[in-house]
């Protein structure tokens, strides 16, 4: 995209002021903006009304899950079928790591956050012994790809290089980065962060697979012959990661999806909940649930919406390429986003929301599924979310939760 191509595309989206300091910018800055805004897909219609972001939902079903009591029942078999799959490369894992620690007070990607207390642990470390144990018993290893954010990336890919990936095989570990959608002004106007930037943010967790794409990693992931990828999440130090009960769970279920869940605590614990939607797995978020919802009991006296998804799921790839350009819905969050003054020098950082950023998510994935296998895991094994300093879902009880499962800090 040259200049006049640039102007003549933002004139028609009313965006003109992302070029209003071009002339003022050294060839290669002049050359990192038009890129930027040649990546803009501005045809889509958030730009234009908000309002339309807002998502419609179907009927809401229960869906059952497979329980701790059954998979034990059926676990031996189980783990042969999905030993046998990693053995025959046919297992990847995919590490949704774009965020940092900022909730932790820590001002780097958050897997680098130090989680030991009379050791060095890192976050990252812990998922990569959680997925050693697995490979070691497979006696193969699960290539594992990580998803980065252009803020972290750098840093991200130096920090495996400096600790020698734990001890995983470095050939096996791919990195790429996620997509990005622009922050846009209460007034609709695309903010700038600097004469030749454009504030671009993270494009949510849902945009895992097409980022995938656009890195080129899918004819890599190809040529390893995988068939099923388990997306996890960076934040649960407890999280499983190409778990063969899992994974065989689902082949045997004759399901192109799976979802880790685990109880819910209690009726009113804000957590998604796997469920059916219009007849199609899906998940609905805690605060979309009426009370009658969240109240619902079985026969024998359990909620019927029970089963809480802890961001630990399992796809079919074939089943993934079909969900390649199609038109994921975007979840708006109004936040504080910091922006270039009028000035065209000053850096702004707002005391409260000025603007909007855009975010696909997994949960939408799921629902692109025709069938979806929920699998029940105890909590107190596999779920222990890092997502604030202190009090619930904290670093404190994450390490209480490391602790009882044996690992030393």
């Amino acid at each position: 995209m040259d200049y006049q191509q640039a102007q003549d595309f933002l004139a028609a989206h009313r965006q003109s002021h992302l070029l209003k300091y071009y002339e003022t910018l050294s060839p290669e800055q002049q050359t990192c903006l038009l890129k930027q805004i040649d990546g803009l897909d501005l045809d889509r219609p958030q730009f234009r009304d908000l309002s339309a972001l807002e998502q419609k939902r179907g009927k809401f079903e229960p869906l059952g899950a497979l329980t701790l009591e059954e998979i034990k029942k059926d676990a031996a078999r189980y783990r042969e079928i999905g030993l046998e799959a990693i053995r025959t490369g046919k297992v990847g894992a995919v590490l949704l790591a774009g965020g940092q620690g900022s909730r932790l007070g820590f001002t780097h990607p958050k897997g680098m956050f130090n989680i030991g207390k009379t050791r060095n642990l890192y976050i990252f470390e812990c998922l990569i012994e959680n997925l050693k144990r697995v490979t070691d018993e497979a006696g193969a290893y699960v290539p594992l790809l990580i998803m980065t954010s252009k803020d972290n990336d750098a840093e991200t890919r130096a920090f495996f290089q400096t600790h020698h990936y734990f001890g995983y095989s470095a050939g096996h570990v791919l990195f790429f980065q996620q997509e990005t959608e622009p922050a846009i002004a209460e007034n609709g106007k695309i903010l700038m962060k600097s004469p030749s930037e454009i504030v671009l943010t993270p494009n949510g967790n849902g945009g895992w697979f097409s980022s995938m794409q656009r890195a080129g990693l899918l004819k890599k992931i190809n040529e390893f012959g995988v068939e099923w990828l388990n997306v996890f999440a960076v934040d649960n130090v407890l999280q499983q990661i190409a778990d063969p009960l899992f994974i065989g769970a689902t082949i045997a279920s004759g399901c192109i999806s799976g979802s880790k869940v685990v109880s819910k605590a209690a009726p009113d614990e804000r957590v998604g909940v796997l469920c059916l939607e219009d007849g199609k797995p899906s998940i609905v978020e805690y605060y979309e649930m009426t009370e009658e919802m969240r109240t619902l009991r079985n026969a024998d006296g359990t909620l019927a919406y029970r089963f809480g998804v802890i961001l630990n799921y399992l796809f079919r790839v074939d089943a993934l390429m079909k969900t390649l350009g199609s038109d994921f819905p975007l979840h708006v969050a109004h936040k504080k986003i910091p922006y270039l003054g009028e000035d065209g020098k000053t850096l702004i950082h707002p005391e409260a929301p000025n603007a909007y950023k855009f975010e696909t998510l997994v949960l939408d994935m799921v629902h692109m599924q025709e069938s979806c296998l929920a699998f029940e895991v105890d909590r107190s094994k596999e779920f222990a979310p890092v997502k604030n300093a202190t009090g619930v879902d904290s670093v404190e009880t994450a390490q209480a939760l490391l602790e009882q499962n044996g690992v030393v800090l």
